[in-house]
């Protein structure tokens, strides 16, 4: 049995116990909404029993760690989902802007079937009223309503197309000012990351799993570099981890080894590279491939798709409007072969715009010529620009456009719930449940108003010896 002192003793032990284990409750309650939380569980051992005059006598409890309820194979799959959600977010978002660049209203259900439901208006509805207009002179050659009407048609459709060409390449500016940010994010968080590396392996040099909150706070910074490129991290010494890519070959680019940055990482205008020595990432997700798939992609394509419609409207025109190639009588400026450097020649003016080439009054051959390459459809097997006539060409193209943005919402949507469905079965072994924590919260108080009233009870013992069985 426990002499008096063995038995206080083994009570403050026992407080301390469960002192400790209210405070990492309440830690644990305290962090309910913070996603990169692991709960924490406090390992209590028995500090086993002597053998003494008076018999056995327990040692009572003592603490003997914390434990953090992580699971680094969720962590994992956790890491690949935030970097392939943020690469969908990304593309969704540059072609959402490039889309209102265009100035068209897109119907992302548009078909080959049915190309002019993506039409209608911007450079679209500029080629509908060129073309309309130029009719109308054909019909009324000698009206100067009609002619003011074409100058005014013709300088809206160059406008277009110059206005329409600015915006989507000043997006894909802006996408290349957010990669460059989020490349220098990249840096700061991998310099964070080795850093976090060096203080937990000082700190669990001679007490392996101590630095919790450590560990948790580098979580929080991988998620976020997954956010921006691809990584992978694989376990170290003394608690600390590696963290890499992958090159084109699948092989392993080290980015932080311990507390080391292994090479910066870096935008060369088409590729991120990294590591020591420089080598291009294979960018499967991120939101950095986002970024690079949207420019180069739905984006590029369209602004390639103006210039083939620029060229072909400069050169089908120019040759109705100026077919013995006369120097200066083109309408279009030759050179002008480009959405960008879409022009009207400077010479032509309301006042001498053709409808023939040199014919009576009231001859509307040339007009008529130009107004009649509305409906002519072009191949470029034949030498063309484009297929299709000019409407068709442009509507398939935006038409494509919103394929593409209507594809980057649908995975958006997917990636969305597939990314809450790993987060949650994450929280399911390493998250904090309210109900369980409430229920830790009330044993571990009681046991702490339990082992408090062994004090009273010894006091009261000795106030009965001392005050009442001494008189």
């Amino acid at each position: 049995m426990s002499g008096l002192f063995a038995t206080l003793n083994t009570t403050v032990k026992a407080l301390s116990v469960h002192s400790r284990s209210l405070e990492t409750a309440g830690k644990n309650l305290a962090n309910v909404n913070n996603p990169a939380y692991a709960r924490q569980r406090v390992i209590i051992g028995d500090r086993g029993s002597v053998l003494t005059p008076q018999g056995v006598e327990s040692l009572g409890l003592e603490v003997l760690g914390l434990q953090q309820m992580r699971d680094t194979l969720a962590d994992a799959q956790v890491l690949r989902e935030i970097s392939l959600s943020h690469s969908a977010t990304s593309e969704q978002t540059g072609l959402q802007r490039a889309q209102t660049a265009l100035g068209q209203s897109i119907d992302r259900t548009a078909s080959a079937s049915d190309p002019s439901s993506a039409l209608d208006r911007g450079v679209g509805g500029a080629i509908d009223d060129f073309f309309s207009a130029f009719s109308s002179f054909a019909a009324s050659p000698t009206d100067t309503g009609a002619r003011q009407n074409l100058m005014q048609k013709a300088a809206t459709l160059t406008d277009r197309f110059q206005l329409t060409d600015r915006r989507l390449a000043t997006v894909q500016g802006d996408l290349n000012t957010g990669i460059a940010n989020d490349v220098a994010t990249a840096n700061s968080l991998l310099a964070n990351i080795a850093n976090l590396n060096s203080e937990i392996g000082q700190l669990e040099t001679n007490n392996p799993g101590a630095a919790l909150d450590l560990r948790d706070q580098r979580q929080a910074k991988l998620e976020q570099l997954a956010a921006i490129i691809p990584i992978e991290v694989r376990p170290g010494t003394g608690g600390q981890v590696q963290v890499v890519s992958l090159n084109g070959s699948g092989a392993d680019v080290p980015l932080v080894t311990l507390g080391v940055v292994q090479g910066t990482v870096a935008f060369t205008g088409t590729t991120i590279t990294a590591g020591s020595p420089a080598t291009v990432l294979a960018l499967g997700s991120g939101s950095i491939k986002g970024e690079l798939t949207a420019r180069d992609g739905g984006i590029k394509t369209i602004r390639d798709s103006l210039d083939a419609l620029a060229s072909q409207l400069v050169t089908s025109v120019n040759a109705a409007y100026n077919p013995t190639a006369i120097a200066g009588g083109n309408f279009f400026v030759a050179a002008g072969t480009t959405a960008a450097a879409l022009t009207v020649t400077s010479t032509i003016t309301a006042a001498n715009v053709k409808a023939s080439n040199g014919g009576p009054v009231g001859d509307n051959t040339t007009a008529l010529a130009v107004a009649q390459l509305a409906n002519q459809s072009f191949a470029t097997s034949g030498g063309a620009a484009i297929n299709g006539t000019y409407s068709d060409f442009f509507a398939l193209s935006v038409a494509q456009l919103g394929q593409d943005l209507s594809d980057a919402n649908a995975t958006v949507d997917s990636q969305t719930s597939i990314e809450t469905l790993v987060r949650a079965q994450r929280d399911s072994s390493s998250g904090v449940n309210l109900d369980e924590e409430m229920a830790d919260l009330l044993k571990f108080q009681r046991a702490f108003q339990a082992s408090s009233r062994v004090f009273n009870v010894v006091d009261s013992l000795l106030d009965e010896i001392v005050n009442r069985l001494g008189r």
